[in-house]
C-alpha cells in the first residue's frame, strides 16, 4: 500500500525497510517544512506549478515529499519543492512527507539530485548542472552518474556538453526561449561566439526550426558589409555611416540579414532568406 503511494520516483530513493515504517510517513503541517537550501532546480514554470497547484487542490499531493528531522520539531525538505510550492498556492495546510533519518547535507543533496532527475522534470540546463555536481561533490564519473539516475552514459556525455554554451544561451533554454534541439545546433559553432550568438538571435527573432538553424550553421559565414568597410570608398558611394544605418533599419524592418554592397554610384540591396516559408514572409513585407 505505501509503496504505490509513494510512486516510482521517492520510492528509488528509499530502502526497502523505510517504506513499511508508518512513523516515518505522515500528514506534516506545512509550515514546519523548511526549504532546502541544496535545491537543484532554479527555475520554476510560472504556469505548470498553477497547474499542479489545481490538481493539488482537486485530487490533493498523491507523492510524498522527501525530507529530513530539523530542529525544535521542524523538518528540511530534500525533494519535492515543485510540490510544496504549488501546496502552498493551492491552500493547503498539510502534505505528506517521508522522513529520512540520518541523512547529513552530502546525503541530502545526492538524494535531492537524483530524485529531481528521476521525475523528468528538470529543464536541460537544470539538468546538466545536477550530473555535473554529482560529479564534482561526490566524485563520480558519468558511468556512475548514468547507473545512479538510470541513463545511458552517451545521454550524460550529451547534456553535459550543453554547458560549454555561453550564459546567456544556457538562460535561453532555461527560460525556453530556444529549445534544446536549437542549443545542441548551437554548439557546433561554440568556438565562434560571434556568429553563435548572431545565429541565436535569428532563431529566436524568425522562430526557427532546428533543422533551419542546423542550415544556417553549416552555411560559410558571410562576408562583411560595405558598409563595414573601410571609410575611404570610391567617389560616389555613399558613406560607410549612412550605410551602416540603412542596414540596421532594414534589419530590424524586415528581421534578417541584409547587406548593401556598392559599386561606385550603383550597387544592389541583398536580403537573406533561409527557407521558403521565410522567402514567402519577405516578399509579404516588401509587398506590403
Amino acid at each position: 500500500m505505501m509503496k504505490n503511494v509513494l510512486g516510482r520516483g521517492v520510492g528509488a530513493l528509499l530502502p526497502e525497510e523505510n517504506l513499511e515504517n508508518e512513523d516515518r510517513f505522515f500528514m506534516c503541517d506545512i509550515e514546519k517544512i523548511t526549504a532546502n537550501p541544496q535545491q537543484p532546480r532554479s527555475h520554476f514554470d510560472t504556469k505548470k506549478l498553477q497547474q499542479l497547484a489545481d490538481s493539488i487542490r482537486e485530487k490533493g499531493v498523491i507523492q510524498p515529499l522527501l525530507v529530513s528531522r530539523g530542529k525544535e520539531n521542524r523538518y528540511v525538505l530534500i525533494a519535492g519543492e515543485r510540490r510544496l510550492r504549488a501546496a502552498r498556492l493551492a491552500g493547503r495546510d498539510e502534505v505528506p512527507v517521508v522522513v529520512m533519518d540520518q541523512a547529513g547535507d552530502r546525503e541530502n543533496l545526492e538524494l535531492a539530485l537524483i530524485e529531481n532527475i528521476q521525475r523528468h522534470d528538470l529543464n536541460p540546463i537544470e539538468e546538466a548542472v545536477a550530473y555535473s555536481r554529482l560529479m564534482e561533490e561526490f566524485h563520480l564519473t558519468q558511468e556512475e552518474v548514468a547507473k545512479k539516475v538510470g541513463r545511458q552514459r552517451s545521454t550524460i556525455t550529451n547534456v553535459l556538453r550543453l554547458l560549454q554554451l555561453p550564459d546567456p544561451v544556457r538562460q535561453d533554454v532555461v527560460s525556453g526561449a530556444i529549445s534544446e534541439g536549437h542549443a545542441r545546433v548551437l554548439l557546433r559553432i561554440k568556438d565562434q561566439p560571434e556568429r553563435l550568438l548572431e545565429v541565436r538571435d535569428q532563431i529566436v527573432q524568425q522562430g526557427l526550426s532546428v533543422r533551419a538553424a542546423e542550415r544556417l550553421c553549416s552555411a560559410r559565414p558571410a562576408k562583411p558589409a560595405a558598409a563595414n568597410a573601410d571609410p575611404g570608398q570610391p567617389e560616389g558611394e555613399l558613406p560607410a555611416s549612412h550605410c551602416a544605418i540603412l542596414v540596421n533599419q532594414l534589419t530590424n524592418q524586415l528581421h534578417t540579414k541584409v547587406r548593401i554592397v556598392q559599386q561606385g554610384k550603383r550597387g544592389r540591396l541583398e536580403i537573406e532568406y533561409y527557407s521558403s516559408d521565410d522567402l514567402n514572409r519577405l516578399i509579404g513585407l516588401l509587398a506590403g
